[in-house]
C-alpha cells in the first residue's frame, strides 16, 4: 500500500491535496460560523443553507447591546492569563525537579497526574460549589484562576518535563560548578534554553483556559462570567438565535484565534523543542 501510494505522488500532487482537504475540512465549522453571524435570523434556520445573502452587522450590534462583552472579554483574559502564569510558577519548579532529580516513582506520579484529567468534571461539581460559596468566592474570577490552574497543572507540568529532560545535564552541571545555586540554575540558564517550549505551553493553557465553559458557567453569572457564559445566554426555551449566537462566539473565538495567528512560531518551535539535536 505504501509503495503504490508513493508511485501515486511521484510528482509530490497527493500530500499537499490530502493536507489541503483535511485543513477546509476542519476549518468548514469556523467558515460556517463566520457566515451565520452575517445573516439574519430568518436566512440562519434556511434548509439548504444559502451563500449567496446580503451580509450584515447587525448581530454584533445586538450582542454588545444585550451582553457587555467587553466586561466578558476582561473576565476571560483575567482568567486565562492569570491561570496559565500561576500555573507556570507551580509546574516550572517540580518538572525541573522531575527532569533532572528524578525518584524512583515520578514517572507514576505523572501518570496518576495525568489521570486526574479524565475525572468527570460534573463529579466533582457540588463539593466545589459549595466550597466556593462558603468562601465567598461564587461568581468571582478568583475562583475561575484557581481552579483553571489546577485543570491545567498537569498538562503543563508533562510538557514542561518532557522539553526541560532534553536539555543536556552537562550544561546545568557546569553552571552549578560556577557556584549558580538553583534558582540560578532555573532563571539563567533552564528558562532561556526551553523558552519556546515554556511558550507553546503556555499558549496552549491559555487555549484551554479560554474554551473552558462548564465551570465558568456553572460557578459565575454576572459579575466574573467569561465569554463562555456569554455564548451560554443565546439558548432559550424558545429556542436558539442562531445569527446572534454565531456572531457572539465569532468575537468569543476571535481574540484566540488572533492571538495564536501571532504565536505561530512560538508554538511551532516548541511542539518540535528537542526534535533536532
Amino acid at each position: 500500500m505504501a509503495k503504490h501510494v508513493s508511485l501515486i505522488d511521484q510528482t509530490g500532487w497527493l500530500r499537499p491535496i490530502i493536507c489541503w482537504a483535511i485543513a477546509l475540512l476542519v476549518f468548514f465549522p469556523i467558515l460556517m460560523m463566520l457566515i451565520t453571524a452575517f445573516k439574519t435570523e430568518q436566512q440562519a434556520i434556511e434548509v439548504p443553507p444559502s451563500f449567496i445573502f446580503e451580509p450584515t452587522i447587525e448581530n454584533f450590534g445586538l450582542v454588545q447591546e444585550r451582553s457587555d462583552y467587553l466586561k466578558f472579554a476582561i473576565n476571560s483574559v483575567i482568567t486565562a492569563f492569570g491561570s496559565t502564569i500561576l500555573a507556570l510558577i507551580i509546574a516550572i519548579p517540580a518538572a525541573y525537579s522531575m527532569a533532572f532529580y528524578p525518584k524512583k516513582h515520578t514517572k507514576d506520579m505523572l501518570l496518576w497526574m495525568l489521570s486526574t484529567k479524565m475525572l468527570p468534571a460534573v463529579g466533582v461539581l457540588v463539593p466545589i460549589y459549595i466550597l466556593c460559596q462558603k468562601t465567598g468566592l461564587l461568581d468571582t474570577t478568583l475562583a475561575l484562576t484557581i481552579i483553571y490552574t489546577l485543570i491545567n497543572l498537569p498538562i503543563v507540568v508533562w510538557m514542561l518535563f518532557s522539553y526541560f529532560k532534553d536539555i543536556p545535564r552537562d550544561i546545568l552541571e557546569a553552571v552549578r560548578l560556577d557556584g549558580a545555586d538553583t534558582l540560578g540554575e532555573i532563571r539563567y540558564v533552564l528558562l532561556p534554553l526551553s523558552l519556546g517550549g515554556i511558550a507553546s505551553t503556555a499558549l496552549l493553557s491559555i487555549v484551554l483556559s479560554w474554551n473552558e465553559a462548564f465551570w465558568s458557567i456553572n460557578l459565575t453569572s454576572a459579575n466574573a462570567g467569561t465569554l463562555a457564559t456569554m455564548i451560554s445566554t443565546y439558548s432559550s426555551p424558545e429556542g436558539l438565535f442562531w445569527a446572534k449566537l454565531s456572531a457572539a462566539s465569532t468575537l468569543a473565538c476571535a481574540p484566540i484565534v488572533i492571538l495564536g495567528w501571532f504565536c505561530q512560531k512560538q508554538l511551532v518551535q516548541g511542539l518540535t523543542f528537542g526534535a533536532v539535536k
